[in-house]
């Protein structure tokens, strides 16, 4: 197990921060409001709108996240992407989008992190690996 149910619990009900590079080391952080476990080590996210987080991931598949409270909520998640365009993850994305945002628009892909790493960004113990 990575990821505890309390560590899932609050990834399903709140906003992330997704951290991603380029190649050559160039950062981007967006905000990312489609995300849910899947199980203890895996996370799906609907890529809508994502471009150069896209692009970034084809290229380097290594993703750190942070919930949006993170003084509240004081885990960060690492791990590696996967990117599908069809199959059941991509089913998948495509009905929760249906459900639960019925005007965005039909999602790219979905995202599927294994998470691999998970430390604590609270004050005073921030740093410690988790798992």
């Amino acid at each position: 197990m990575v990821m505890t149910k309390e560590m899932m619990k609050i990834i399903e009900e709140n906003r992330a921060y997704f951290a991603t590079a380029t190649t050559d080391g160039v950062p981007n952080v967006v905000p990312i409001g489609n995300i849910k476990p899947l199980d203890n080590k895996t996370v799906l996210v609907a890529d809508n709108y994502m471009i150069k987080t896209h692009a970034n991931l084809k290229a380097n598949p290594k993703v750190a996240f942070v919930m949006h409270d993170a003084a509240k909520y004081p885990y960060q998640f690492k791990g590696t992407v996967k990117i599908h365009k069809s199959g059941d993850y991509y089913d998948q994305v495509i009905k929760w989008i249906k459900e639960t945002a019925p005007l965005a628009p039909k999602p790219k892909a979905a995202i599927v992190i294994n998470i691999e790493e998970v430390f604590s960004v609270k004050v005073g113990d921030a740093g410690k690996k988790l798992v």
